[in-house]
């Protein structure tokens, strides 16, 4: 790869270039950029048959640490862009999505993969773990807008509030899903003698209440201190790097959270949420969300042009998908998000526009990277299920980054006609 290293580069700032002009020449195309850098990488990697082959079984703690900051960095700009405040009637349709339709998406993809993949209970629950989630960083384009802007309608709110909390809600599936694969590949144990009970209990005890309550709290104890610095008197006569502030946000509450063995992704994005709480209408805010979004924006590029040449590099190599990944795939993005999304949102008071809208933009992306090059890299999986549960994942997201980038706009413009109307 070294030998590569200027040539790479060179490509990277390609990328870059894509972004910084794709508002001036695709914007009002039904074309994304995420489409664009995939499109891109493809080429690339189809015709430059130099390029060493990218095995994400051989590069799994790469994968896992580039992607876990992409998501990081993500989960912060969606904690400061979201106005709405912290009230029941707001939240309703981010806590139906978080406890009724993504437990609903885990078990249906993790059944799909028991039974049409023939893959081990662990790795079956692992592939609806890391698919279930939306995911943070792909969905940038169907959020709310930058802080203060207005820019915040049902649909928009729900899918930012969604993105922001599930990844770290998705994350004791997947320490469920190692926890079972490790149980039942210790030597001398079955699956009779294995205590269930016994690993559920301290799976609901760690994983469920204690890691997703330290990392609210978390969340909240850095949000207030940094705000409180920041917004102090003294530091309002001096001009404070916003760059600074949100790399000190990600980082204290992500490293805070992990010291004490709760989930980062949670006190990250709760963190950011409370800050915004401080001083709400103040410009600082959109200033930090500025650098998290650029930050972000060239991590993704960097990820998903990577992504592209993975897949030129096995289009170049003839390799042949079967017919039920396929299937797993298209039925996890056109019936198995969109129909627990619209039992998830049953019963609200939000317009059927809203309801289809969520629930048919469930995006996966980078946040599936992550889940599971970190669960893959525990070693607990054998290499031929994590082989497929590569290849799986990784038609998910292809398939989702075009599927939900071309409707995304219309969709959005059909509850944006139906305020109108109603209005």
């Amino acid at each position: 790869m070294i030998e590569n290293y200027n040539t790479f580069l060179l490509l990277c700032g390609i990328a870059c270039l894509f972004g910084a002009f794709y508002p001036l020449f695709f914007r009002k195309l039904p074309i994304s950029l995420p489409m664009l850098l995939v499109l891109f990488g493809i080429t690339m990697g189809y015709f430059w048959t130099t390029l060493p082959a990218l095995n994400p079984l051989e590069h799994g703690i790469l994968i896992e640490k580039v992607c876990e900051m992409v998501v990081l960095i993500s989960l912060v700009g969606a904690g400061i862009k979201l106005d709405t405040p912290l009230q029941w009637q707001y939240w309703r349709s981010t806590a139906r999505l978080l406890l009724i339709t993504m437990p609903i998406c885990i078990i249906v993809i993790a059944m799909l993969g028991y039974y049409t993949l023939s893959l081990s209970l662990g790795a079956a629950i692992l592939l609806g773990a890391v698919l279930a989630p939306t995911d943070p960083v792909l969905a940038a384009s169907i959020q709310v807008g930058p802080p203060n802007t207005g820019q915040e309608d049902t649909s928009r709110f729900t899918l930012t509030s969604e993105a922001g909390l599930n990844d770290g809600l998705a994350f004791p599936f997947v320490y469920l899903a190692i926890k079972i694969t490790e149980a039942l590949t210790e030597p001398s144990q079955s699956t009779e003698q294995t205590d269930w009970f016994g690993l559920f209990l301290t799976w609901l005890a760690d994983d469920v209440l204690w890691k997703i309550g330290a990392g609210l709290g978390v969340g909240i104890l850095v949000g207030k201190l940094v705000a409180k610095v920041i917004f102090s008197n003294k530091a309002k006569d001096t001009t404070i790097s916003q760059g600074y502030s949100v790399i000190a946000l990600t980082l204290l509450s992500y490293g805070m959270a992990e010291l004490i063995h709760s989930y980062g992704f949670i006190a990250v994005f709760v963190a950011a949420f409370t800050f915004r709480r401080f001083e709400n209408q103040h410009h600082y805010h959109e200033q930090l969300h500025d650098f998290a979004e650029q930050s972000e924006g060239l991590l993704m590029s960097l990820v998903l042009v990577t992504f592209g040449m993975a897949i030129g590099q096995a289009f170049n190599a003839n390799i042949e998908l079967t017919w039920t990944t396929y299937i797993i795939g298209f039925i996890c993005l056109l019936f198995v998000r969109p129909i627990a999304g619209r039992i998830g949102l049953a019963g609200l008071d939000i317009s059927k526009q809203d309801k289809w809208v969520i629930s048919s933009l469930g995006i996966r992306g980078i946040g599936t990277f992550y889940y599971l090059s970190y669960a893959l890299n525990t070693h607990a999986f054998h290499e031929k299920e994590a082989l497929i549960l590569w290849i799986v994942c990784a038609f998910v997201i292809f398939i989702s980054i075009f599927l939900h980038g071309m409707s995304a706009p219309s969709l959005l413009k059909l509850t944006q006609d139906s305020q109108q109307s109603s209005s």
